[in-house]
């Protein structure tokens, strides 16, 4: 597909708009796009149909028509169109974002506002922060993350909530499905070796950002500009743990919680060290879609994408 532009590139947008995410929030993103285009910007809109557009729209996009790119959608829009930026590697435009969706980590991460002129602010004047996105690969085609990956509890629970609850529920979806998951828990241990250090935890996740879930914090160090990755090990096990680590993170307090540790390092291997009889696939979650099955390795991209975050 080939998107056409106006003016140069320096004024010109492509906005590549999820109206599953969005379909409440649509006033808000023409709010954006009016604010742009007022400041003399010429703003060109498209659509996804289907998993697998977004990507295919950032990876299409005319670097020579267009100054920004900007997603209007939730975190696993943002993470498609990353995975295109990064395969674009120097071609790319920078990123702007319009959150939409559940919990937009990466717009809290970024410090974005949620109103329409804090974020037509950040498209045309916001300041870029060069990323190295996390690189998962497993079984199939590598994944890129902007924010995280994760194995046990939480990429359960990710993967036991459908598209369908998520959009009628939004995050109760999410509260309800961790209920099932503690209710259901077996003591499962994965083996997560960092930087060739051997490690065990109850539950794993592999992070690019300070957030999880919204504005909740994970990893106090964490910066996604930095070349590092911050791993985040539960190390104790049990259903009242997980409702514990659960309730320590919504008050702030899961940094300082026994049972619970923060390292970091560059490469980062994860696979089941005992199933405790679990006779179920062990899912990874990437930036909250259900996405590999373990083992798998991660790393950092050895491309770059620029996010832009308000000046």
């Amino acid at each position: 597909m080939t998107f056409a532009s106006a003016t140069g590139p320096a004024t010109s947008v492509l906005l590549i708009f999820n109206p599953t995410a969005g379909r409440r929030r649509r006033g808000l993103v023409d709010e954006v796009v009016g604010r742009v285009r007022a400041q003399g910007w010429t703003v060109d809109l498209v659509e996804t149909a289907a998993p697998g557009d977004a990507r295919r729209y950032a990876e299409q996009c005319d670097a020579g028509r267009y100054g920004v790119i900007a997603v209007a959608g939730g975190d696993g829009t943002i993470n498609e169109v990353v995975n295109g930026l990064a395969a674009r590697a120097a071609t790319a435009p920078p990123l702007a974002l319009v959150p939409l969706g559940t919990a937009n980590v990466l717009a809290h991460e970024l410090g974005l506002g949620s109103t329409a002129a804090a974020l037509a602010e950040a498209i045309i004047a916001g300041r870029e922060v060069l990323m190295h996105p996390g690189q998962a690969s497993g079984t199939g085609r590598p994944r890129c993350f902007s924010l995280m990956a994760g194995a046990g509890f939480d990429a359960k629970v990710v993967a036991g909530v459908s598209s369908g609850l998520k959009r009628r529920w939004g995050k109760i979806a999410y509260v309800w499905r961790s209920l099932v998951e503690a209710r259901r828990y077996r003591p499962v241990r994965y083996a997560v070796e960092i930087d060739g250090v051997a490690h065990e935890a109850a539950s794993v996740i592999v992070t690019h950002a300070r957030h999880y879930a919204g504005p909740y914090v994970v990893a106090p160090e964490a910066s996604l500009d930095a070349p590092l990755l911050h791993v985040c090990l539960f190390e104790r096990w049990g259903w009242m743990h997980a409702l514990r680590f659960g309730a320590a993170l919504v008050l702030g307090a899961l940094p300082r919680t026994p049972g619970y540790r923060v390292v970091a390092g560059r490469e980062v291997n994860i696979s089941v060290l005992n199933d405790a009889g679990e006779r179920r696939r062990q899912p990874v979650q990437i930036d909250g879609d259900d996405a590999l099955t373990l083992p798998v390795s991660i790393g950092l991209s050895t491309e770059a994408v620029r996010l832009l975050r308000p000046a």
